[in-house]
């Protein structure tokens, strides 16, 4: 199944998308509010949704939200780690990774609040002028747990989802250099969706070693990245599992899964190719990631917001 939370003039509901309908559930019934058992209350929806709808609405008369709108938690994962070398590359630093990086996944916890829709605009980051884009993949836990165990934390996840941290690079590297984690960086904007693309609809694209599904990222029409799932060094699995030691993972927490390889302009900075790196995003720039198990988000990139300056002038 592919759930939608849309919007037609009434508020916040949730959706089966069909083709280019939505067949919508009552007002007030949103995806978080059937999440938390086994999946039984999501499926009757589904099932009700299909054969007796509250409403039939074309997709051009809705406007699509995140599927979670306001995830109780949002946690980022780095499950590609040629990502993180290809960072360093374009940063002209050594890319061999300390034992750190393969001995646990890393992640950090983003901001519920940020989270915004597949097709809604995004400003720059206010003070920002290196933004950039982060081609990922959200899963989003469908039965909450603790002290998972890898081989079956994967059960917990209800389905998968886009999720484009936008990076202030520049914030970025303030953040790193105080050393207490993410801050400013990732704080803006978080797009999820389209859709929230159930586990059993990807089973189809199951491979020994994961979903096998491609991804991309393009800027203007202009593709910067391909990849697929099934590149991570990390499953979600075993992010999962460490995600919950010591601590509950609840229904709608939504879990990325780290940048796919060359999925952000960082990445390109050094590349040869001169089509792949033109520049950060500027306003007016269309940003879309795309895959056919997924669907597809297309948003413009907006000029930033004034800065309140604090008194240091920062």
């Amino acid at each position: 199944m592919r759930w939608v939370a849309y919007d037609a003039g009434d508020g916040e509901r949730a959706g089966l998308l069909d083709g280019d309908t939505v067949r919508g559930l009552p007002a007030g019934t949103t995806l978080l509010g059937l999440l938390g058992d086994d999946g039984e209350r999501l499926a009757e929806a589904g099932a009700t949704a299909r054969s007796d709808p509250a409403e039939v609405r074309a997709l051009d008369d809705v406007r699509l939200l995140a599927p979670i709108p306001r995830p109780p938690s949002v946690r980022d994962g780095l499950c590609f780690l040629e990502h993180l070398r290809g960072c360093y590359r374009a940063l002209g630093r050594p890319t061999e990774l300390a034992p750190v990086w393969t001995e646990t996944p890393a992640f950090y916890f983003g901001n519920p609040a940020a989270v915004i829709g597949p097709y809604d605009e995004v400003p720059i980051a206010p003070g920002s002028g290196l933004f950039d884009l982060e081609l990922e993949i959200g899963a989003v836990i469908g039965r909450g747990g603790r002290d998972l165990h890898p081989d079956s934390a994967e059960g917990h996840i209800v389905g998968y989802t886009f999720f484009n941290d936008w990076t202030a690079r520049d914030h970025q590297m303030r953040d790193m250099a105080q050393g207490i984690g993410m801050g400013k960086a990732k704080d803006s904007a978080i797009t999820l969706g389209p859709a929230l693309v159930t586990v059993d609809d990807l089973e189809p694209h199951r491979g020994e070693q994961g979903f096998t599904f491609e991804v991309t990222a393009t800027v203007n029409d202009r593709r910067i990245a391909k990849g697929s799932p099934a590149g991570m060094d990390w499953s979600f699995g075993e992010l999962l599992a460490f995600l919950s030691r010591g601590t509950d993972l609840r229904p709608g927490d939504v879990i990325g899964s780290g940048t796919v390889p060359g999925g952000c302009l960082l990445e390109h900075v050094d590349t040869p190719d001169p089509a792949a790196f033109t520049g950060w995003l500027q306003p007016g720039d269309v940003v879309s990631l795309a895959s056919e198990a997924l669907g597809e988000t297309r948003q413009v990139v907006r000029p930033a917001p004034p800065v309140t300056r604090l008194r240091t002038g920062f």
